[in-house]
């Protein structure tokens, strides 16, 4: 909006009030009285800032506020999209994360298999020499020979609560046999034809299903404390 000189305004009245008074004195057969001081009178304040209409005032408001929404527009687009942009990189870095464990859970699975499988190998191969019967400790020791040593307390743990380490142990309900409690007892048969009387193959079977279905007897043991079963 245009700024108006307030004492301009007001001489610039008060001069057309003189100029009104004039003409209507000498419409009515007036004479003026003579002005001794004309050439020193003041003049009318010229320092006036220059109007702009009132049409042109609100066209102006009006292109200054559309700017300010442009203006306001622009920075909130900028923001909105700085925004998206944060978004996607950790989006991305997410998503590069969850491919990354991703991978080396498969690794991870893919190496306990191939050990798992090297175990049950070199468990194969052991083989002692057929008795009537077996102490318990006599027991315990095959199976510490068999497997790593922070293994060994976990498989014990489950086979004092299925079984007692007695190899002929049977339960009467469902027929779960041996040590480990196979259920039915003949799956024991895949680790050899003696698996009735011989704890050696029966701790084999029990192992070799313990580090494929729970990827080690301790896997077993964790399950097993939440279920009581495995």
């Amino acid at each position: 909006m245009s700024r108006i000189s307030v004492r301009g305004f007001a001489v610039a009245s008060a001069t057309a009030v003189t100029t009104v008074g004039a003409v209507v004195g000498v419409a009515s057969g007036s004479t003026l009285p003579a002005n001794d001081n004309n050439d020193t009178a003041a003049a009318p304040d010229t320092t006036l800032l220059a109007d702009i209409p009132t049409g042109q005032q609100a066209q102006v408001q009006t292109a200054s506020l559309s700017q300010q929404a442009d203006v306001q527009a622009a920075q909130a687009d900028a923001s909105a999209k700085k925004d998206a942009e944060a978004a996607a990189r950790i989006q991305a870095a997410k998503d590069a994360k969850s491919k990354k464990d991703a991978a080396e859970a498969k690794l991870k699975k893919e190496r306990e298999a191939k050990e798992a499988a090297s175990r049950s190998e070199a468990r194969s191969k052991i083989s002692y020499t057929q008795q009537s019967s077996y102490s318990v400790s006599q027991i315990k020791a095959m199976a510490q020979s068999m497997m790593a040593s922070d293994q060994f307390q976990c498989f014990s743990n489950i086979v004092e609560h299925e079984s007692g380490w007695n190899y002929r142990a049977t339960n009467p309900s469902s027929g779960a046999y041996g040590l480990v409690q196979a259920y039915p007892g003949s799956k024991m048969a895949s680790a050899g034809a003696d698996w009735q009387t011989n704890p050696a193959t029966q701790i084999k079977w029990g192992l070799n299903y313990m580090e494929n279905r729970y990827g080690s007897p301790c896997g077993a043991w964790s399950y097993w404390q939440t279920h009581h079963s495995y």
